[in-house]
Protein backbone atom coordinates (compact mmCIF):
# COMPACT_ATOMS: atom_id res chain seq x y z
CA UNK A 1 0.00 0.00 0.00
CA UNK A 2 1.24 3.51 0.17
CA UNK A 3 0.11 5.38 3.24
CA UNK A 4 1.50 8.76 2.85
CA UNK A 5 1.98 9.20 -1.03
CA UNK A 6 1.12 12.29 -2.68
CA UNK A 7 1.78 13.01 -5.87
CA UNK A 8 0.81 16.78 -7.32
CA UNK A 9 -0.63 17.02 -11.04
CA UNK A 10 -0.29 20.83 -10.95
CA UNK A 11 2.22 22.19 -13.45
CA UNK A 12 2.51 18.77 -14.79
CA UNK A 13 1.04 17.49 -18.79
CA UNK A 14 -1.29 14.59 -18.19
CA UNK A 15 -2.61 12.86 -21.07
CA UNK A 16 -5.75 11.56 -20.82
CA UNK A 17 -5.90 8.42 -23.50
CA UNK A 18 -9.21 8.05 -24.64
CA UNK A 19 -10.71 11.43 -23.66
CA UNK A 20 -13.11 11.27 -26.77
CA UNK A 21 -14.95 8.13 -24.53
CA UNK A 22 -17.19 8.10 -21.69
CA UNK A 23 -14.82 7.60 -18.88
CA UNK A 24 -12.22 9.65 -20.71
CA UNK A 25 -14.42 12.87 -20.93
CA UNK A 26 -14.63 12.68 -17.48
CA UNK A 27 -11.33 12.40 -16.34
CA UNK A 28 -10.67 15.79 -18.43
CA UNK A 29 -14.05 17.36 -16.78
CA UNK A 30 -12.15 15.86 -13.44
CA UNK A 31 -8.31 17.46 -14.19
CA UNK A 32 -10.02 20.46 -14.98
CA UNK A 33 -9.25 21.77 -11.11
CA UNK A 34 -5.81 20.38 -11.06
CA UNK A 35 -4.11 22.70 -12.46
CA UNK A 36 -2.34 20.75 -14.83
CA UNK A 37 -2.17 20.49 -18.72
CA UNK A 38 -4.11 18.07 -20.59
CA UNK A 39 -3.08 16.51 -23.63
CA UNK A 40 -5.82 14.53 -26.15
CA UNK A 41 -5.13 12.75 -29.41
CA UNK A 42 -8.27 11.69 -30.92
CA UNK A 43 -8.29 8.95 -33.19
CA UNK A 44 -8.15 10.37 -36.25
CA UNK A 45 -4.89 12.04 -34.66
CA UNK A 46 -3.04 8.76 -33.40
CA UNK A 47 -4.37 5.41 -33.69
CA UNK A 48 -3.25 3.77 -30.32
CA UNK A 49 -3.05 0.37 -31.85
CA UNK A 50 -0.56 1.47 -34.54
CA UNK A 51 2.57 1.45 -31.80
CA UNK A 52 5.18 3.11 -34.07
CA UNK A 53 2.72 6.07 -33.94
CA UNK A 54 1.82 6.08 -30.39
CA UNK A 55 5.72 6.08 -30.00
CA UNK A 56 6.04 8.99 -32.10
CA UNK A 57 3.33 10.94 -30.49
CA UNK A 58 4.76 10.63 -27.15
CA UNK A 59 8.03 11.00 -27.43
CA UNK A 60 6.40 14.70 -29.16
CA UNK A 61 4.47 15.37 -26.84
CA UNK A 62 6.12 14.44 -23.41
CA UNK A 63 3.47 13.38 -20.56
CA UNK A 64 4.73 13.35 -17.19
CA UNK A 65 1.53 11.73 -16.50
CA UNK A 66 -1.00 9.30 -18.38
CA UNK A 67 -4.23 8.34 -17.66
CA UNK A 68 -4.80 5.26 -19.92
CA UNK A 69 -8.82 4.83 -20.77
CA UNK A 70 -9.05 4.51 -23.91
CA UNK A 71 -10.27 0.67 -24.70
CA UNK A 72 -13.05 -0.67 -27.31
CA UNK A 73 -15.73 -1.78 -25.41
CA UNK A 74 -19.08 -2.92 -25.54
CA UNK A 75 -21.67 -5.11 -24.39
CA UNK A 76 -22.59 -8.88 -24.23
CA UNK A 77 -23.37 -8.95 -27.92
CA UNK A 78 -20.39 -7.02 -28.87
CA UNK A 79 -18.13 -9.17 -26.84
CA UNK A 80 -19.73 -12.14 -28.54
CA UNK A 81 -19.82 -11.08 -31.71
CA UNK A 82 -16.49 -9.39 -32.09
CA UNK A 83 -13.80 -11.45 -29.86
CA UNK A 84 -10.88 -10.78 -32.44
CA UNK A 85 -11.34 -7.47 -31.99
CA UNK A 86 -12.04 -6.94 -28.59
CA UNK A 87 -9.02 -9.15 -27.53
CA UNK A 88 -6.72 -7.68 -30.42
CA UNK A 89 -7.38 -4.31 -30.19
CA UNK A 90 -7.19 -3.77 -26.09
CA UNK A 91 -4.19 -5.68 -25.87
CA UNK A 92 -2.53 -2.89 -28.50
CA UNK A 93 -3.83 0.08 -26.73
CA UNK A 94 -2.37 -1.58 -23.56
CA UNK A 95 0.86 -2.59 -24.77
CA UNK A 96 1.58 0.42 -26.93
CA UNK A 97 1.08 2.98 -24.03
CA UNK A 98 2.72 1.52 -21.16
CA UNK A 99 5.73 0.02 -23.56
CA UNK A 100 6.17 4.05 -24.78
CA UNK A 101 5.29 5.63 -21.21
CA UNK A 102 8.22 3.60 -20.42
CA UNK A 103 10.84 4.47 -23.21
CA UNK A 104 9.75 8.21 -22.98
CA UNK A 105 10.46 8.19 -18.84
CA UNK A 106 7.27 8.92 -18.08
CA UNK A 107 6.63 9.06 -14.17
CA UNK A 108 2.96 8.05 -13.68
CA UNK A 109 0.79 6.33 -15.68
CA UNK A 110 -3.01 5.02 -14.20
CA UNK A 111 -4.20 1.87 -16.72
CA UNK A 112 -7.72 1.23 -16.40
CA UNK A 113 -9.06 -2.27 -16.34
CA UNK A 114 -13.16 -3.69 -15.62
CA UNK A 115 -14.48 -5.91 -13.13
CA UNK A 116 -14.89 -8.34 -15.71
CA UNK A 117 -11.73 -9.27 -15.04
CA UNK A 118 -12.40 -11.16 -11.87
CA UNK A 119 -13.38 -15.31 -12.29
CA UNK A 120 -17.19 -15.87 -12.77
CA UNK A 121 -17.86 -17.40 -9.64
CA UNK A 122 -15.80 -15.42 -7.78
CA UNK A 123 -16.56 -14.56 -4.14
CA UNK A 124 -19.03 -11.81 -3.29
CA UNK A 125 -18.41 -8.93 -3.14
CA UNK A 126 -14.89 -9.52 -5.02
CA UNK A 127 -12.08 -8.44 -3.56
CA UNK A 128 -9.08 -7.72 -5.48
CA UNK A 129 -7.03 -11.07 -4.70
CA UNK A 130 -9.65 -13.06 -6.27
CA UNK A 131 -8.04 -11.52 -9.87
CA UNK A 132 -7.08 -15.27 -11.82
CA UNK A 133 -8.61 -17.73 -9.19
CA UNK A 134 -10.66 -19.13 -11.68
CA UNK A 135 -12.65 -19.33 -14.91
CA UNK A 136 -13.63 -15.84 -16.57
CA UNK A 137 -17.60 -14.84 -17.47
CA UNK A 138 -17.68 -16.33 -21.56
CA UNK A 139 -19.58 -13.44 -22.58
CA UNK A 140 -16.96 -11.09 -21.84
CA UNK A 141 -14.05 -12.78 -21.61
CA UNK A 142 -11.89 -11.55 -24.75
CA UNK A 143 -12.23 -7.79 -23.21
CA UNK A 144 -11.02 -9.67 -19.68
CA UNK A 145 -8.21 -11.10 -20.98
CA UNK A 146 -6.91 -7.83 -23.01
CA UNK A 147 -7.53 -6.09 -19.94
CA UNK A 148 -5.79 -8.53 -17.71
CA UNK A 149 -2.66 -8.33 -19.93
CA UNK A 150 -2.63 -4.63 -19.03
CA UNK A 151 -2.65 -5.02 -15.58
CA UNK A 152 0.32 -6.93 -15.58
CA UNK A 153 2.22 -4.92 -17.90
CA UNK A 154 2.07 -2.23 -16.00
CA UNK A 155 2.61 -4.02 -12.89
CA UNK A 156 5.95 -6.09 -15.04
CA UNK A 157 6.89 -2.28 -15.24
CA UNK A 158 6.58 -1.27 -11.95
CA UNK A 159 8.41 -4.84 -10.92
CA UNK A 160 11.13 -4.62 -13.58
CA UNK A 161 12.18 -0.94 -13.70
CA UNK A 162 10.41 0.83 -10.79
CA UNK A 163 7.92 2.49 -12.53
CA UNK A 164 5.57 4.14 -10.48
CA UNK A 165 2.30 2.74 -12.73
CA UNK A 166 -1.21 1.39 -11.17
CA UNK A 167 -4.52 0.00 -12.19
CA UNK A 168 -8.12 0.56 -11.21
CA UNK A 169 -10.92 -1.54 -11.49
CA UNK A 170 -14.33 0.01 -12.32
CA UNK A 171 -17.77 -0.94 -11.88
CA UNK A 172 -20.24 -0.73 -13.96
CA UNK A 173 -21.00 2.86 -15.49
CA UNK A 174 -23.03 5.19 -16.21
CA UNK A 175 -23.66 9.02 -16.96
CA UNK A 176 -22.40 11.75 -19.74
CA UNK A 177 -20.70 10.48 -22.93
CA UNK A 178 -22.10 6.76 -23.03
CA UNK A 179 -22.66 4.16 -25.84
CA UNK A 180 -26.23 4.09 -27.00
CA UNK A 181 -25.88 1.73 -29.73
CA UNK A 182 -28.81 -0.27 -30.53
CA UNK A 183 -26.93 -3.96 -29.89
CA UNK A 184 -23.41 -3.03 -28.60
CA UNK A 185 -24.51 -0.61 -25.84
CA UNK A 186 -24.02 -1.62 -21.78
CA UNK A 187 -27.19 -1.89 -19.75
CA UNK A 188 -27.65 1.41 -18.62
CA UNK A 189 -27.33 2.99 -22.05
CA UNK A 190 -29.45 0.62 -23.67
CA UNK A 191 -32.13 0.39 -21.13
CA UNK A 192 -32.30 4.67 -20.84
CA UNK A 193 -33.03 4.60 -24.93
CA UNK A 194 -34.94 1.77 -24.81
CA UNK A 195 -37.49 3.85 -22.42
CA UNK A 196 -37.13 6.80 -24.10
CA UNK A 197 -38.15 5.52 -27.51
CA UNK A 198 -40.72 3.31 -25.74
CA UNK A 199 -42.35 6.46 -24.30
CA UNK A 200 -42.42 8.22 -27.32
CA UNK A 201 -44.18 5.79 -29.52
CA UNK A 202 -46.58 5.14 -26.43
CA UNK A 203 -45.09 1.25 -26.27
CA UNK A 204 -47.35 -0.36 -23.00
CA UNK A 205 -44.39 -2.52 -22.28
CA UNK A 206 -40.31 -3.11 -22.39
CA UNK A 207 -38.63 -5.67 -23.16
CA UNK A 208 -35.65 -6.40 -21.68
CA UNK A 209 -32.85 -9.11 -22.31
CA UNK A 210 -32.71 -11.88 -19.21
CA UNK A 211 -34.72 -12.66 -16.08
CA UNK A 212 -33.51 -9.71 -14.22
CA UNK A 213 -32.49 -11.35 -10.87
CA UNK A 214 -28.57 -10.36 -11.96
CA UNK A 215 -27.09 -8.13 -9.14
CA UNK A 216 -25.51 -5.28 -10.08
CA UNK A 217 -22.90 -2.11 -9.12
CA UNK A 218 -23.38 1.03 -10.34
CA UNK A 219 -21.43 4.51 -10.42
CA UNK A 220 -21.39 7.61 -12.19
CA UNK A 221 -18.90 8.01 -14.42
CA UNK A 222 -17.77 12.04 -12.68
CA UNK A 223 -17.56 9.57 -9.55
CA UNK A 224 -15.10 7.20 -11.24
CA UNK A 225 -13.34 10.13 -12.99
CA UNK A 226 -12.95 11.50 -9.61
CA UNK A 227 -11.04 8.49 -8.12
CA UNK A 228 -9.11 7.77 -10.60
CA UNK A 229 -7.73 11.51 -9.89
CA UNK A 230 -7.88 10.55 -6.11
CA UNK A 231 -5.68 7.35 -6.94
CA UNK A 232 -3.15 9.13 -8.99
CA UNK A 233 -2.69 11.40 -6.56
CA UNK A 234 -2.73 9.41 -3.19
CA UNK A 235 -1.51 5.71 -4.52
CA UNK A 236 1.52 3.39 -5.33
CA UNK A 237 1.53 0.30 -5.66
CA UNK A 238 1.45 -3.21 -7.38
CA UNK A 239 -1.88 -4.26 -6.25
CA UNK A 240 -5.16 -3.14 -8.50
CA UNK A 241 -7.51 -1.26 -6.64
CA UNK A 242 -11.55 -1.94 -6.87
CA UNK A 243 -13.49 0.90 -7.58
CA UNK A 244 -17.32 0.97 -7.02
CA UNK A 245 -20.27 2.61 -5.12
CA UNK A 246 -20.95 -0.35 -2.85
CA UNK A 247 -24.23 -0.84 -3.43
CA UNK A 248 -26.04 -3.11 -5.66
CA UNK A 249 -29.02 -3.76 -7.33
CA UNK A 250 -31.07 -6.16 -9.56
CA UNK A 251 -31.56 -5.58 -13.40
CA UNK A 252 -34.91 -5.99 -13.03
CA UNK A 253 -35.38 -2.89 -10.13
CA UNK A 254 -32.33 -0.96 -12.04
CA UNK A 255 -34.78 -0.83 -15.13
CA UNK A 256 -38.05 0.35 -12.76
CA UNK A 257 -35.28 2.82 -11.39
CA UNK A 258 -34.34 4.01 -15.09
CA UNK A 259 -38.48 3.92 -16.20
CA UNK A 260 -38.88 6.48 -13.45
CA UNK A 261 -36.06 8.97 -14.50
CA UNK A 262 -37.52 8.73 -18.00
CA UNK A 263 -41.03 8.87 -16.62
CA UNK A 264 -41.89 5.65 -18.85
CA UNK A 265 -45.18 4.35 -17.09
CA UNK A 266 -45.70 0.82 -19.26
CA UNK A 267 -45.08 -2.19 -17.94
CA UNK A 268 -41.50 -4.73 -17.82
CA UNK A 269 -41.33 -7.92 -20.05
CA UNK A 270 -38.55 -10.09 -18.94
CA UNK A 271 -36.60 -12.38 -22.24
CA UNK A 272 -35.27 -15.05 -19.87
CA UNK A 273 -33.91 -16.92 -23.17
CA UNK A 274 -31.71 -14.28 -23.45
CA UNK A 275 -28.22 -14.11 -21.22
CA UNK A 276 -28.05 -13.13 -17.77
CA UNK A 277 -24.16 -12.88 -17.79
CA UNK A 278 -22.98 -13.24 -14.44
CA UNK A 279 -25.67 -13.43 -11.54
CA UNK A 280 -23.95 -11.35 -8.92
CA UNK A 281 -21.22 -8.90 -9.45
CA UNK A 282 -20.59 -6.59 -6.62
CA UNK A 283 -16.86 -4.79 -5.90
CA UNK A 284 -15.13 -5.01 -3.02
CA UNK A 285 -13.73 -1.55 -2.54
CA UNK A 286 -12.66 -1.78 1.10
CA UNK A 287 -9.45 -0.67 0.26
CA UNK A 288 -10.11 2.42 -2.08
CA UNK A 289 -12.51 3.79 1.12
CA UNK A 290 -9.89 3.26 3.26
CA UNK A 291 -7.60 5.65 1.49
CA UNK A 292 -10.18 8.13 2.28
CA UNK A 293 -12.52 8.44 -1.10
CA UNK A 294 -16.23 8.21 -1.19
CA UNK A 295 -19.19 8.23 -3.77
CA UNK A 296 -20.60 11.53 -4.08
CA UNK A 297 -23.53 10.98 -6.35
CA UNK A 298 -26.46 8.94 -5.43
CA UNK A 299 -28.01 6.65 -7.87
CA UNK A 300 -31.56 8.05 -8.30
CA UNK A 301 -29.81 11.56 -8.95
CA UNK A 302 -27.42 10.36 -11.17
CA UNK A 303 -30.19 8.74 -13.58
CA UNK A 304 -32.22 11.92 -13.25
CA UNK A 305 -28.97 14.10 -14.78
CA UNK A 306 -27.92 10.93 -17.20
CA UNK A 307 -31.61 10.98 -19.15
CA UNK A 308 -31.26 14.66 -18.89
CA UNK A 309 -27.30 14.63 -20.59
CA UNK A 310 -29.17 12.66 -23.11
CA UNK A 311 -32.05 15.04 -24.06
CA UNK A 312 -29.75 17.54 -24.67
CA UNK A 313 -27.60 15.88 -26.93
CA UNK A 314 -29.78 15.10 -29.94
CA UNK A 315 -30.44 12.25 -32.24
CA UNK A 316 -27.22 12.71 -34.23
CA UNK A 317 -24.90 11.42 -31.37
CA UNK A 318 -27.07 9.01 -30.10
CA UNK A 319 -27.78 7.48 -33.49
CA UNK A 320 -31.61 7.23 -32.19
CA UNK A 321 -33.89 5.45 -34.91
CA UNK A 322 -38.06 4.99 -34.64
CA UNK A 323 -37.76 1.62 -36.85
CA UNK A 324 -34.56 0.60 -35.02
CA UNK A 325 -35.69 -2.70 -32.65
CA UNK A 326 -33.17 -1.57 -29.54
CA UNK A 327 -32.04 -4.66 -27.17
CA UNK A 328 -30.53 -4.74 -23.48
CA UNK A 329 -27.29 -6.50 -23.02
CA UNK A 330 -24.84 -6.20 -19.69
Amino acid sequence: MSEGYSYSLAGKRVWVAGHTGMVGAAIVRALAGESCTVLTASHRELDLTRQDAVEAWMADARPDAIFLAAAKVGGIHANSTMPSAFLYENLMIAANVIRAAHANDVGRLLFLGSSCIYPREAPQPIPEEALLTGPLEPTNEWYALAKIAGIKLAAAYRREYGRDYISAMPTNLYGPGDNFHPLNSHVPAALLRRFHEAKQANAPEVEIWGTGTPLREFLHVDDMADACVFLMRHYSGEEIVNVGSGDEVSIADFARLIATAVDYAGKLRFDPTRPDGMPRKLLDSTRLREMGWRKKIPLGEGLRAYYHWFLQHGTELRGLSPDTETKVSK
